[in-house]
């Protein structure tokens, strides 16, 4: 599939995302000529176990991550990171758990807003929320490099994209910047072929980055 690269929006210190700098990310992609396609949705929910017993046995992840992507509406991932474990399986697994009652959901992120094509390139545009609320917690960026599925083939080619947008977002002086945090597949056995598990795990690093991102803004105001 084709190779693909998230990125999450830093604010600068002090600062707090708002509709309006959504607005003028949306903008800044249709000034470089991107054509507007629709909307996507996607959503990670963090699951943590509900045994009775609080001593949980050490084989058991104490936390993960699922994610649905609009790309494979008919899969769900979970991630556990502190594993370095990625599966992939059919979306009925979701009600499965919740019959289990094995692990609840306990915080679920939405990431939502357009998609734009923009030559060999899309690009998604996104808030980021918790489900059932307005409370802007982030934006996420997304550019999908359609003719090829090899990361290392790709690199060089999104990176010169990458220059060409950063460069784009400098003239609109937004308090903060977007960051690429690339991690280390290989550690969970993902090889360079891309696949949505890749994209499952860049989600996974995003969400680690937006909860350090609050916890160090709430650090400022206290």
């Amino acid at each position: 599939m084709p190779l693909k690269w998230v990125f999450h929006w830093q604010p600068n210190a002090g600062t707090t995302v708002n509709s309006q700098m959504i607005n003028e990310v949306s903008q800044c992609v249709e000034s470089i000529n991107g054509v507007k396609e629709g909307r996507w949705k996607a959503t990670l929910t963090f699951y943590k176990p509900m045994f009775r017993d609080q001593a949980v046995p050490a084989e058991y992840p104490r936390d993960f991550l699922g994610i649905s992507l609009p790309e494979q509406p008919n899969r769900y991932y979970f991630i556990i990171r502190s594993q370095k474990i990625v599966l992939e399986a059919d979306s009925s697994i979701q009600m499965i758990m919740e019959k289990l009652q094995s692990y609840k959901s306990r915080v679920s992120l939405t990431f939502e807003g357009f998609q734009y094509q923009l030559g060999d390139f899309q690009l998604r545009v996104g808030k980021v929320a918790p489900s059932a609320s307005e409370n802007l917690r982030g934006i996420v960026f997304e550019v999908e490099y359609l003719p090829l599925s090899s990361m290392e083939k790709s690199r060089q080619i999104l990176d010169g994209f990458v220059e060409i947008w950063q460069e784009a977002m400098s003239k609109r002086s937004l308090p903060g910047h977007f960051m690429h945090i690339e991690p280390n597949f290989a550690e969970f056995g993902l090889s360079d072929h891309y696949t949505s598990q890749h994209t499952a795990v860049q989600y996974a690093t995003v969400m680690a980055q937006l909860i350090s991102a609050v916890q160090t803004a709430q650090g400022v105001r206290n």
